[in-house]
């Protein structure tokens, strides 16, 4: 595929290997070019500095959606394609994509099972596993850090607090991949068909708990939504399959990431490691640098529902906005030497979590989960190293790696 048309040249280009491996020197070319450029191959306009995209993401005349204002055609766009429709009721009922008012019904419900209080009563189950899941790893000798570590901690905590049980929980993951393809940009009809599948599988799964539920209830969020339901707060069942899934999603996907981003990063940055372990004191801030410095979501989309201006160029209604939260983190105007791996950076604004309305609501249990693996395998393998180069996934949006191959002693 042809990469950037019109002024930019071609550092810009998603679909690039090159690129994937290290976008960060062509977001230095994109914001040294403009403030807001429009990309042809994907009809977006993108944005790529910090400022901009702080603004951008509490600016209510853009939005996840436009549904709740106008029709497809109203706004200009082409409908989905009838055989993906099963995906899109699964994302479209999804607090994630949803504006107020339903947005703000639906968070006020899930926020419950996320207070300080309640994050704060897991952290004893999220330090044990992860403390289990390293010996492991230490036992055998070194393996695979994303499937033996990042994948199963993040995954089994969601599940947990959903009430999905064991036996179900083999295909989460699956599930999740699937679904997330088609937030790459312009996926294809093989990813659509993929997300089409796992969306059909994990609703009837959930359908299935939820009537389980229903009949005896138990601790976990999905009875806590029905008993919400119940008790007079409007919530379908629809939307609460789609919620259980985006908390899935979203809340595994970007730790995993993280997790397996961050420490290639730190074995790519011997020295920063090196102080990393001689001072477990630096994991909460080296936690939001490797947040920052690799970031695991590239890029988050908005609709322009009202005519908005960007430094004298006017995006006009029916717009699509691509804010590159990659590019932000690397900034100037906001990190000093953004290319350079600081864990005692203590002034970091990055946006990895997002900001506005659509703030990640896990973004605390996010923390508690990178800093249980991180502390466990600081002191569980203290000699952890690099067995074999990584192979990056080849995906744009949510960034991440094939596998770590690593080995202990």
């Amino acid at each position: 595929m042809s990469a950037l048309s019109g002024p930019f040249g071609l550092a810009f280009d998603p679909w690039d290997p090159a690129f994937l491996a290290d976008p960060y020197p062509a977001y230095a070319e994109l914001r040294a070019r403009g403030r807001v450029l429009h990309y042809e191959p994907t009809d977006q306009w993108l944005v790529p500095h910090h400022a901009d995209v702080s603004a951008l993401l509490r600016d209510r005349r853009l939005g996840r959606t436009y549904q709740h204002r106008f029709t497809h055609e109203e706004f200009g766009r082409t409908p989905p394609q009838p055989e993906h429709e099963p995906f899109h009721v699964l994302n479209d009922h999804g607090m994630l994509d949803l504006e107020p008012p339903d947005h703000t019904r639906i968070r006020r419900l899930v926020s419950k099972a996320f207070t300080p209080r309640t994050v704060e009563r897991l952290k004893p189950y999220v330090h044990d596993l992860a403390n289990e899941l390293v010996a492991e790893l230490v036992a055998e000798g070194g393996g695979d850090l994303l499937r033996d570590v990042a994948e199963p901690l993040p995954v089994a905590v969601i599940a947990e607090m959903l009430g999905i049980p064991e036996a179900d929980r083999a295909q989460l993951r699956p599930w999740s991949a699937d679904i997330c393809g088609m937030y790459e940009l312009n996926p294809s009809q093989e990813t659509a068909a993929k997300a089409v599948r796992a969306s059909v599988e994990f609703s009837d799964c959930l359908r299935g708990l939820i009537a389980e539920r229903r009949k005896e209830p138990g601790e976990d969020l999905i009875s806590g939504l029905i008993a919400a339901h119940d008790e007079g707060d409007r919530l379908t069942e629809q939307e609460m399959i789609s919620t259980a899934v985006l908390l899935l999603n979203a809340g595994h996907e970007a730790t995993v990431n993280a997790t397996v981003n961050g420490w290639w990063a730190l074995f790519r940055n011997p020295e920063q490691l090196a102080a990393l372990r001689a001072d477990h004191s630096l994991i909460p801030s080296a936690i939001e640098e490797l947040m920052r410095y690799d970031t695991p979501l590239q890029l988050f989309e908005r609709w322009v529902l009202d005519e908005i201006e960007i430094a004298g160029t006017t995006i006009p209604r029916g717009a699509e906005v691509a804010m590159l939260f990659g590019s932000a983190n690397h900034d100037p105007a906001v990190f000093t030497d953004p290319g350079r791996l600081d864990l005692t950076r203590r002034d970091n604004p990055h946006i990895s979590f997002s900001a506005g309305i659509h703030y990640c609501i896990g973004a605390p249990l996010a923390r508690i989960e990178l800093a249980a693996s991180m502390t466990a395998l600081l002191e569980r393998a203290p000699t952890l190293k690099l067995a074999a180069e990584p192979n990056r996934k080849p995906n744009f949006v949510i960034r991440g790696l094939d596998g770590l191959s690593v080995a202990v002693g």
